[in-house]
């Protein structure tokens, strides 16, 4: 026996970013609605039975009319039957849309656990969070319902959920990886899909246990490790992805699983920590955003540490803003940036102040006022 399908989780269908202006933000949103039809072009041409979505699809349930009629008219252009499992952002509580999506012919909503039946010898069990907080492993609850399938089936779980805590504290609602090992070490289930972490992550060395990732990007890849998210603490390395997931099974011995991923994103979010004590240093930082090939789907936050001369952060400020309307968004981490203006002597000399002018220039260096002392340089030279 044997299957091929295709697994994706975390569509955040709704999702809105502060730093994004309207356009920007409409050019994310319809980015979210094309990785769907990629996803189900990728689908039909690799032969997918069907598409198995591991939670979060909405960003949330209360979504703009607009949002949610174009997201089920993308859905339902998916050749193939798709299986949507609710999840911590769009659980199955009274007001869920998936109500909605349940009236699309080629849908069907995980809403128990199952088993639901997608051919004579392949099955889907699945644990859909029926509220935002949960206060239990939900996988190890649905494992608890098991009985052993027919010889020869494949069955296929789905969950939505961690399986890291984010503090030193232990969570009960984090997926606990050692139940779940023994369930597919006693053929329980065959593959465990979840939803939960945007970045495509293997849990398992032989296969069964894996994170899709959502299919565009949702976060930001800090490439100098510094925490992002006030609370999650996530840094997202490898989004944009789906997986194209094949297992052979007999009636004796394990399952065979080969896991394929695809590129689907074509959005980019970083943030970039920089050292700059120099011009040469400023001019790398601005060789390295000009390098970027999409500048208009691509959101940058940096943070600039060091101490510059007038030049250096003049050129910077004349830089930045010249390049900025071409980005997403681009724009300085307020809680690391922090670049101190330290005036040259023929910085100060040319200022060519005296009295009281000279005195606030002194207060402003001794106090670290760099914004201040810019905007004093920057009206001091324009009136000369």
């Amino acid at each position: 026996m044997n299957v091929r399908f295709l697994h994706t989780s975390d569509w955040q269908i709704g999702a809105t970013y502060w730093m994004l202006d309207a356009d920007g933000q409409a050019r994310l949103d319809q980015a979210r609605l094309d990785a769907i039809r990629t996803m189900g072009t990728i689908a039909h041409d690799t032969n997918c039975a069907f598409m198995l979505v591991a939670g979060d699809i909405f960003d949330k349930n209360s979504l703009k009319k607009t949002t949610l009629n174009r997201a089920l008219e993308t859905i339902k252009s998916i050749p193939v039957p798709v299986y949507l499992l609710p999840g911590n952002h769009d659980p199955l509580t009274a007001d869920s849309v998936f109500y909605q999506a349940t009236q699309l012919d080629n849908v069907t909503v995980l809403d128990h656990t199952g088993p639901f039946t997608v051919t004579d010898h392949v099955e889907l069990v699945a644990a859909p969070l029926l509220t935002r907080h949960t206060y239990e492993d939900p996988v190890a609850r649905m494992l608890s319902t098991l009985d052993t399938p027919a010889p020869g089936t494949i069955r296929i779980a789905c969950g939505h959920g961690a399986v890291d805590s984010h503090t030193s504290i232990a969570q009960p609602n984090t997926i606990d990886l050692a139940t779940v090992t023994e369930a597919l070490d006693n053929h329980l289930i065959d593959y465990l899909a979840l939803g939960d972490t945007h970045s495509t992550r293997q849990l398992d060395e032989h296969n069964r246990i894996y994170y899709s990732g959502a299919p565009e990007v949702t976060d930001f890849h800090d490439f100098d490790g510094h925490p992002i998210g006030a609370t999650t603490g996530s840094n997202e390395t490898n989004s944009g992805n789906c997986l194209v997931v094949d297992i052979t099974k007999d009636t004796t011995g394990p399952a065979a699983i080969t896991v394929t991923p695809h590129t689907t994103g074509t959005w980019t979010f970083q943030a970039h920590t920089r050292d700059c004590n120099s011009q040469h240093d400023a001019e790398e930082f601005i060789t390295f955003l000009k390098s970027f090939t999409d500048k208009p789907r691509t959101v940058i936050k940096y943070a600039l540490i060091g101490t510059v001369d007038v030049a250096t952060k003049q050129f910077l400020e004349h830089q930045l803003n010249e390049l900025e309307p071409t980005f997403a968004a681009l724009y300085p981490r307020t809680r690391l940036h922090h670049l101190t203006l330290n005036p040259s002597d023929d910085d100060l000399d040319n200022l060519n102040l005296n009295g009281y002018a000279n005195q606030a220039l002194k207060e402003l260096i001794d106090n670290d006022e760099t914004d201040a002392l810019s905007l004093m340089f920057r009206l001091t030279q324009d009136q000369q």
